[in-house]
């Protein structure tokens, strides 16, 4: 038993506390800058820089409470994306910046509703690839808060 408790205490110190998920989890979305920078065919491209606790959170279950913006060109249910701000000052509104949203993938029938919902998901951080948002929502659930 002393070598058990023992164990479990250097694990614990190994692995450092675990990470408590803030309540209003858009704050630390909000953790992000932009570079400017030229691709191979001389397109100027803005990237996306994450702060290192913004990064420290990629890979793991987040929740959000947010509103639907659908994608209906899609034509795919399990895709939408999940805004901070209600449609009418959303960022494709021209109200606010891009990290106020993030791409929605669910196998859920999630309805669409004014109303605001909560999310749960992996959080992905993509600096990447253009054919994403630079956030994405994976293996996502609707839930209730925190």
């Amino acid at each position: 038993m002393p070598g058990m408790l023992m164990f479990l205490l250097i694990a614990s110190a190994w692995c450092g506390p675990a990470q408590k998920l803030p309540t209003n989890f858009w704050h630390v979305l909000a953790e992000v800058g932009f570079e400017k920078t030229t691709d191979k065919d001389g397109v100027t491209l803005e990237l996306p820089r994450f702060s290192k606790h913004l990064q420290s959170w990629n890979g793991k279950k987040i929740k959000l409470k947010g509103y639907i913006i659908p994608v209906a060109e899609v034509g795919d249910q399990g895709k939408f994306m999940l805004s901070s701000l209600p449609f009418n000052i959303c960022y494709f509104c021209g109200a606010a910046g891009p990290e106020t949203v993030i791409e929605v993938e669910t196998t859920q029938q999630v309805a669409f509703s004014t109303q605001a919902i909560w999310m749960e998901g992996v959080l992905v951080l993509n600096d990447r690839d253009p054919n994403h948002h630079m956030y994405r929502l994976r293996s996502a659930k609707t839930t209730t808060p925190p």
